[in-house]
């Protein structure tokens, strides 16, 4: 049986001519320049925004819709306390029927990113409702930070936990966890020079860390925001071996606080490790964004490595 396609030119017609923006694949993150994380939204409470083109029918149609949804979300295309388009008319837009419109915005609204209403309509929620720790949310809303405040942040809750989870692990670690640990450290050391592979593997240091630590929350959450972190190419940066063998240095200060039984000094070390890969690696970005790097490191040096300090610096790899 034939599915039926939507018309020609559904979205572009909502909200009136020359409101429309060209075509674009459901998949493809949004351009830099188009509007992203608006800053006032009470400018746009209560208003129903235009929405772009839908360029073709996937398959998995109630998925897609809400990718689709969430992203223009995210990117600030529906803005924060404007009205969601109605059912019959994302219907019409999306070629599909009242019952996948309905699950998709269910599903919205249990991402915090929508707020329904009985009878006044569904409307775009405010940043700070959105569940972050939901991976869809937190994968956009990584792709549209274009100023990089999410990738800060993110660090900056890895630079906390770890260093908490590294001060644990010092007193928690047995036998085997910190043989595991030096293994990684070896395998580390022998793949300074390949730099695609180490990061791999460090990624698995931090992660032998974590588990010594018994904190299964705290890695919960590390593990979350981290994997979303990596599949971002500003994030990761471009490594060099000698930016390996800087990190690795870091491991193995970590490693030999933990062996000692040094929570403290644990708990400094990664909290310094973590600070100093990001702040080697995070790209420029105008704005104050240097002066803030700046002032997160001078407070983490204040601090001593203290697993409370988190004032505004960024965190690594």
């Amino acid at each position: 049986m034939m599915q039926p396609q939507p018309a020609p030119g559904n979205l572009a017609g909502i909200g009136g001519p020359g409101a429309a923006h060209p075509p674009r694949r459901w998949d493809e993150p949004q351009a830099p320049g188009r509007r992203a994380f608006v800053t006032d939204p009470h400018r746009t409470a209560g208003r129903t925004p235009p929405l772009g083109p839908w360029p073709k029918r996937p398959a998995r149609l109630g998925a897609v819709v809400v990718r689709e949804l969430l992203d223009r979300v995210v990117s600030g295309e529906l803005p924060q306390l404007s009205t969601l388009p109605t059912e019959p008319v994302l219907c019409e837009a999306f070629g599909v029927s009242r019952t996948v419109v309905r699950e998709a915005v269910k599903l919205l609204e249990e991402k915090g990113l929508v707020h329904v209403k009985q009878g006044q309509g569904t409307t775009i929620a405010p940043q700070d409702d959105w569940n972050l720790l939901d991976p869809m949310v937190l994968e956009a809303s990584v792709r549209h930070d274009h100023q990089l405040r999410m990738l800060d942040d993110i660090v900056d809750v890895r630079r906390v936990l770890e260093a908490q989870m590294a001060r644990q692990a010092a007193t928690n670690a047995t036998d085997q966890d910190l043989a595991g640990m030096r293994r990684l450290i070896g395998k580390l050391t022998e793949e300074i020079a390949t730099p695609g592979v180490y990061i791999l593997t460090d990624v698995d240091f931090h992660d032998a860390v974590m588990r010594a630590s018994g904190n299964r929350l705290a890695r919960a959450v590390v593990r979350t925001i981290h994997t979303e972190a990596r599949a971002s190419t500003r994030y990761n940066g471009q490594p060099r071996s000698s930016d390996c063998a800087a990190s690795n240095a870091g491991h193995i200060a970590i490693y030999e606080r933990i062996a000692a039984h040094d929570p403290d000094g644990a708990a400094q070390a990664m909290s310094e490790h973590i600070l100093g890969s990001w702040m080697s690696r995070r790209p420029p970005h105008p704005g104050g964004a240097a002066n803030r790097a700046a002032q997160g490191a001078a407070a983490a040096a204040e601090d001593g490595g203290d697993r409370d300090a988190a004032a505004g610096s960024p965190a690594g790899r």
